[in-house]
This record gives C-alpha cells, sequence and structure tokens, in this order.
C-alpha cells in the first residue's frame, strides 16, 4: 500500500510540473518579438563630454550579440589598435586600447551590426557618441563610392577626411575622420568639426588610413568640401498596406551637407613589367608571357642561333603574351633555344630603363602512348592537313560582317585564283567578287570581303592544297553554304548624346550580364547601331581621352582620374525593323543613380526575415 502511495504521489507531481509548463506558454508558441534592441543605459552618457575613462559600457533592454563587426563597425577618429568589442549578456562593452586623444569627438559606428539574440532584429544606425573635450562635433558628410569603370557601388571601402588639404596628406597621414561604405557603397562620416576638408576612399589593405601601396584602390576629389548644416522638413509615410496610405507625418530635422558625393574608384596601373615565363610545347613557336600590358615589343636576340628573320611575331593585343613562330627547321629542331629578351620596366626610383633578361626555351617532351608497329607505319603515311577555324562563318551569316577564318600556323602561300564566293541566282551559283586579305593585328587571321545581298545565298569553296603555312601544311577542300540574314530581322538604335562637349568618346551596348557586345564612336554627338537582333540592351559610355579605344585608370600622382563613364539610365528594348532615337543627357543623373538595378552586380543587402512558422512533433 505505502508503495502505490508514492507511486501516486509521483505520478501527481509530474501532471502538476507539466500543468506548470505549459501554462508559461501560449500553445502556439507566443508572439514572435518583432522589436530591435533598445538602449538604456551607458558609461559614460550617450554624447558625454570630458571623458577620460578608456571603457564603455552600453546597456539594452534584452540579450543582443554583434554580427560582421569587422565589417560593419567604424571608430572614428581611426585607432591604430583597433578597440575591443564584445557582446556580454544585455551589455556591450568596448575597451579602447590606444590613449584618448585630447579635445576630440569619438563616434563608434554600429551601423546595423547588433540584433537581438533570439530573432535577430537589427538596431538600424546606431551610433554612440562621446567626447574628451568640452563639446562633441556635430557635422557629418555623406555620399556615394561607385566603381569608376563600371559604376558598381563599392562595399567595405574606407572613406576619409583630411583637413590638411595639401595633395601628400593622403600618402603621409592617417585618415582624421573616417566611415566606411554599405552594400550600396553608401557612406556617412560623423562628429566632423567645421572646417575645410579634402576627401578620400581607399581599400586600405594594410590598415593603417593612408594611401601607401599601388595595389590599394582609391578615389578623390579635387574641390574642398565644407561640411555645414541647416533646419530643413521632411515627410515620413506610413502605410495600412503596400497600396494604401495610413498617414504622412512632417518631420523637422537637421540636414547636413555635403551629403551627396561621388567617389570613383580606381586602381593605379602601377605593376612594373616584367618577364614571368616562356613555354615551348610546340618546338616551332615558343611564347613569352609578361606580366602586365606594354607599348612595345620586346627585342629578342638568339645567343646560339641567328635571329634574322627566324621568327613571325604573334603578339597578344596588349603585348603581354607574344608568340614566336620560328621559320626556320635548322633553328626550331635545337632543343634548347638560349635568348637575350630586353624590354622596358622601371628603376627603384620609377625611371625607365631598358633590361636583359637571359631565356632558355626549351622543347617539351610530349607523352606518346606506345603504338603496335602496323599502327605506326599507317599513321606515318598520313600528311596531316593545316587547320582551319572557320566557326565564325554560320547557316545563316550577318551581312554586315566579314567572313573570317583563322589558321593553325602563319601562311606561306595562298592561290587567290583557287577560292571562289558564288551567289545563288535562280538555282544556279555565280562567282562574285571578293578580297581575302590579312588581319591587321593577328598574323593567323584572314578574311574574305564581299559586298553582301540581303536574304540571299551564297557558297564558299576553297581547293585542297591552296593555302600553305610557312611548315608545309596544307588545307583540306573547303566548302560551306550560307544565306545572309533579311534585313527585316535587324532594328537600329541611335543615342543623341548631350554633354560631350566636343571630347572624344566611345559608346557600348551591353546585354543584361553588363557584357559589351557592341562599340562605336561617338561622332557629330551621335552614337549609331546598326544591325542589331532584336532584344534588351543597355549602354554605357566612355570620355575616350587618349583616343585608344578603350578605359583608362588613373593616376593619384599626376591628379588624374580614370576616365569617365557613364550609364544610360534604364534597358532599351528593341523590336525587328524598328529604329529607336534616344536622347542621352550624360548629366541628368547623378553618377552612382545612372546604372540600371537589373544589371548592377552589387545588389544592396536586405536582411532576410526568419520563417515565422512554427511547427511541433506530432502537429
Amino acid at each position: 500500500m505505502k508503495k502505490q502511495i508514492t507511486r501516486l504521489s509521483c505520478l501527481a507531481a509530474v501532471a502538476l510540473l507539466a500543468a506548470a509548463c505549459a501554462n508559461i506558454g501560449r500553445p502556439d508558441g507566443g508572439p514572435y518579438d518583432e522589436q530591435p534592441p533598445v538602449m538604456l543605459k551607458s558609461t559614460p552618457m550617450q554624447g558625454a563630454t570630458g571623458v577620460s575613462r578608456k571603457k564603455v559600457t552600453i546597456e539594452f533592454d534584452e540579450y543582443i550579440k554583434i554580427e560582421n563587426a569587422s565589417e560593419k563597425i567604424v571608430v572614428s577618429p581611426p585607432q591604430q589598435r583597433q578597440p575591443e568589442i564584445e557582446a556580454i549578456g544585455k551589455h556591450i562593452d568596448i575597451n579602447f586600447l590606444d590613449t584618448l586623444r585630447d579635445s576630440t569627438t569619438y563616434t563608434i559606428d554600429f551601423s546595423d551590426a547588433i540584433v537581438d539574440n533570439n530573432e535577430g532584429n537589427p538596431l538600424e544606425n546606431f551610433v554612440f557618441t562621446f567626447s574628451t573635450g568640452d563639446a562633441i562635433d556635430t557635422m557629418e558628410v555623406a555620399g556615394t563610392v561607385v566603381n569608376a569603370q563600371n559604376l558598381e557601388p563599392v562595399k567595405g571601402f574606407l572613406v576619409g577626411l583630411h583637413s590638411d588639404l595639401s595633395d601628400t596628406a593622403f600618402t603621409t597621414k592617417k585618415m582624421e575622420r573616417i566611415g566606411r561604405t554599405d552594400s550600396r557603397g553608401q557612406f556617412r562620416i560623423k562628429g566632423v568639426k567645421p572646417g575645410a576638408y579634402k576627401i578620400y576612399a581607399l581599400n586600405d589593405n594594410d590598415q593603417n588610413y593612408i594611401f601607401s601601396q599601388k595595389s590599394e584602390e582609391l578615389a578623390f576629389l579635387d574641390s574642398v568640401i565644407v561640411p555645414s548644416c541647416f533646419p530643413d522638413v521632411r515627410y515620413d509615410t506610413t502605410w495600412v498596406d503596400t497600396v494604401t496610405i495610413d498617414t504622412i507625418i512632417k518631420v523637422d530635422y537637421t540636414h547636413y551637407v555635403p551629403d551627396d558625393i561621388v567617389l570613383s574608384v580606381f586602381q593605379e596601373d602601377y605593376k612594373v613589367q616584367k618577364l614571368m615565363k616562356n613555354d615551348r610545347s610546340d618546338k616551332r613557336k615558343f611564347t613569352l608571357f609578361f606580366n602586365t600590358k606594354a607599348d612595345s615589343l620586346p627585342e629578342v636576340r638568339g645567343l646560339n642561333f641567328d635571329e634574322t628573320d627566324a621568327f613571325i611575331v604573334e603578339p597578344s593585343l596588349k603585348n603581354d603574351t607574344i608568340a614566336y613562330w620560328i621559320r626556320d627547321s635548322l633553328v626550331y629542331n635545337v632543343d634548347t633555344l638560349k635568348l637575350a629578351v630586353t624590354y622596358m620596366t622601371t628603376d627603384s626610383l620609377m625611371l625607365p630603363v631598358r633590361q636583359t633578361d637571359t631565356v632558355k626555351a626549351v622543347t617539351k617532351k610530349l607523352f606518346e602512348p606506345k603504338r603496335r608497329r602496323r599502327d605506326k607505319e599507317e599513321t606515318d603515311t598520313v600528311i596531316p592537313a593545316l587547320g582551319v577555324n572557320l566557326e565564325s562563318l554560320t547557316a545563316t551569316f550577318d551581312g554586315y560582317k566579314d567572313i573570317t577564318v583563322i589558321f593553325e600556323h602563319p601562311l606561306d602561300t595562298f592561290q587567290r585564283s583557287k577560292m571562289r564566293i558564288m551567289m545563288k541566282v535562280d538555282s544556279v551559283y555565280e562567282d562574285i567578287p571578293f578580297n581575302f586579305v590579312p588581319d591587321a593585328r593577328d598574323v593567323r587571321t584572314y578574311r574574305w570581303l564581299a559586298n553582301w545581298e540581303e536574304s540571299a545565298e551564297y557558297r564558299l569553296t576553297v581547293d585542297s592544297g591552296t593555302i600553305r603555312s610557312i611548315y608545309g601544311l596544307v588545307n583540306d577542300r573547303i566548302d560551306k553554304t550560307f544565306k545572309i540574314r533579311p534585313i527585316k530581322e535587324y532594328g537600329m538604335i541611335v543615342f543623341k548624346v548631350r554633354g560631350l562637349d566636343g571630347r572624344p568618346a566611345y559608346a557600348e551596348l551591353l546585354n543584361k550580364n553588363d557584357a559589351p557586345i557592341r562599340k562605336v564612336a561617338v561622332e557629330d554627338g551621335e552614337a549609331v547601331f546598326n544591325y542589331l537582333p532584336a532584344g534588351q540592351y543597355y549602354a554605357r559610355l566612355c570620355i575616350d581621352t587618349n583616343g585608344n579605344g578603350e578605359w583608362d585608370t588613373g593616376d593619384y600622382s599626376k591628379k588624374r582620374h580614370g576616365e569617365e563613364v557613364y550609364y544610360y539610365n534604364a534597358a532599351i528594348d528593341l523590336k525587328a525593323m524598328w529604329t529607336i532615337e534616344q536622347d542621352w543627357d550624360l548629366y541628368a543623373r547623378p553618377l552612382n543613380k545612372q546604372k540600371p538595378l537589373e544589371i548592377t552586380k552589387q545588389k544592396p543587402e536586405v536582411r532576410q526575415k526568419k520563417n515565422r512558422t512554427r511547427t511541433y512533433p506530432g502537429a
């Protein structure tokens, strides 16, 4: 009987405990916390003056944590040793490791790094401020940092102020007040004293707050900024739902300016040309690889062979990869060619100087699987043909193009009389005039030029043995038929550009990936794109200061910015047979608002809300 009473007592206790637990919250789990943490108090107080202690404690109304502190939290003025910032329970401790400066306003900009511990609700734009002097400096400056070449918002860059207006301050002194760009490229620098400043942006690789490495990306304004403020009014809107306005509230506030600064970031062309390596996987060719582009080709002198008329040189577009096709079999059959390669570089004072490197171009021994005697004899009787790349000639061909062909090796000779281009007339092919010419840049590329007629059918034939390379290889027969795309399948876009003021420029059409698909020079204020397939296009324009047809970077020592780039601010939907004439005012919008969001790769970060559905075992 006693054991039974004990068992009943235990069961009753368990039941009471379960009931008590059930009463703690609602059966559905209770309402979710959607409110951010609230600061209750701090030591020293927010906005305190005359502060001498190096520790700050900030207390909140709930348990909190810090997310991505190194990316989001900015302490200004910049510290030699970063403060220790730690979330413990319901408070944050900040311990300054540097000595606090006299009469200085300190700001700790947390951005949205502080979140509550359970639901991750962020405390937006939280800034803690105090001063070691008798006043708080309250001026602010704000703006946006973009990539100079493609106007992408730049995330995570330092933006800093110098009251020293000399050009050397950026390269010799730490920034005085700093901010950091967010995912929109936007920054705000707080706690600024009244005065005149130069402003800079920097990808501070060595974290010394100085432009001290040529590899660091940077931006600067030529003009001086003078922070100021004035009373202003804004109107805040609250909504009943996504389409219905609840109320519009008039809010008085202090407007700090400038707040529309745009800094265009570039990286200087800082690399000193160096010969990196050479390759000779084909004994008839060796290739030199340089680390950066060059304005001229290197000089190559043979040390164990006569280099006179020994090569056909094939440089890349930027002269950073250069192939040398060896004409003479007596030379290319030498296993190791010794070369003296002379090129332009710079000395320790960054002055131009000629440098000569000795190079050994060694033939690579390629692995060949063993073959049976019969297979070897059959293979050795087959003379390989000259490789011919005609991928540009498709079954339906654009009539504004030339037929481009790329050969495996440089050519020695070709017989023009054994090439034919014919147009189909009443089911019979008739010869038409054409030219076969080498490309101006690529030694292995040639073009067939002809006056194509829309919708007409053509046939290109080249007899076997017509084209011979410098190594004696000849082509197999070429026989291709193709049709010219009808004009009715094309459209045209004409941009009428305003704001050039006579400066040279080129415009590019872009696809949805922000990649250029067509480039034209701007002439008489117009950029004309003919023969465009129907589709969606975007556009950008570059002020081509030196007229070389490509974007050029800046140089801080010469106070030269990267060449100016502008985007047309919307997509253009082109239909076949349409001609779209579009006005384009380069300065109608600020740079940071020109690039369409659809092709902007650096999207604004949106904090994802957590799934609000709770499930329970057995539900």
